[in-house]
């Protein structure tokens, strides 16, 4: 991750002024100003640290949300939220914004705000709440700085919005309860360092050359796959965070995490962007006669 001066490097004279002059504290008093247009409420199977963790992760923009985001550069963050220059697809129009979602951590709640590009002056307010013991609700409102100028407008623009939100929390969902599932995984895994050497897969003729199949080991999960003539392994997550490396995430011998781009070796496990660390490297493929089988250590 830059840290914040390199950041600023990437930044011009123009978008550091438009960034500087901005808040890093939600401004309740400001909203009340604004004209609210209206919202979109939805119930979620997730928790808030999911979806606070969700909302502070501006790296998933253009991964997961990739119809309506083809490219993210961060320009600041911290505990209180982040500000980014946001590349819009072509069929949107293109072009860029200058947009920040800045955090009231501690009421679940954040704001999004275009304050450069398509959009300029709107706020999107969000607060998550518990809904059970296994939802949440999120209330997204949408506030300009002025109203439509007429009823059939402003109409159109609400739609747009609740529209494009059912979307990108489809699209969330998923990404959280991928995650939590992930995490309830790795919390209920054994450590089995040197217990278990040897699993036996089966054989040869029960796998196909041109699928991945998902094993489940004392270890977590992993995938076994058919490569450049060989079966080799590798680890069925990322551990940026424990995005899913499965399905048809390989190509040219290169695993992408399809939460944040991240890109991994698939022989060595070693990640290609040096933004975190690289796969586990626990098991390795043996073919003994005409079985496959899962060998511990590299």
């Amino acid at each position: 991750m830059a840290n914040q001066a390199q950041q600023g490097m990437m930044m011009s004279d123009q978008e550091r002024a438009l960034c500087a002059a901005r808040s890093n504290h939600v401004d309740y008093a400001a909203r009340d100003a604004m004209h609210y247009l209206g919202n979109y409420e939805r119930i979620i199977p997730a928790n808030l640290t999911r979806m606070m963790e969700n909302a502070h992760d501006w790296e998933h923009l253009p991964f997961v949300h990739a119809s309506s985001f083809a490219g993210i550069d961060c320009l600041d963050q911290g505990p209180w939220g982040w500000r980014a220059r946001l590349h819009l697809p072509q069929d949107k129009g293109g072009g860029t914004q200058l947009l920040d979602l800045i955090a009231d951590n501690e009421r679940h709640y954040w704001v999004s705000t275009v304050f450069y590009g398509m959009g300029e002056g709107m706020e999107i307010h969000t607060q998550a709440s518990q809904h059970d013991d296994q939802h949440i609700k999120v209330d997204v409102g949408f506030y300009l700085p002025e109203a439509p100028p007429n009823d059939e407008m402003a109409a159109m623009v609400l739609s747009y919005m609740q529209s494009q939100y059912a979307t990108l929390y489809d699209e969330d969902a998923a990404l959280m309860q991928g995650r939590q599932a992930a995490l309830d995984a790795r919390k209920k895994r054994s450590a089995h360092k040197d217990e278990l050497t040897k699993i036996c897969l089966g054989p040869l003729s029960d796998f196909a050359t041109d699928k991945a199949y998902h094993l489940e080991t004392p270890n977590g999960a992993v995938v076994l796959r058919h490569v450049d003539g060989h079966w080799t392994v590798h680890d069925a997550v990322c551990p940026h965070m424990l995005g899913p490396l499965e399905g048809d995430c390989l190509k040219d011998g290169v695993l992408t995490c399809p939460w944040h781009g991240y890109r991994f070796d698939v022989e060595s496990g070693k990640n290609l962007d040096g933004k975190c660390g690289g796969l586990r490297q626990y098991w390795r493929v043996e073919v003994k006669g005409n079985e496959l089988q899962l060998i511990s250590g590299r």
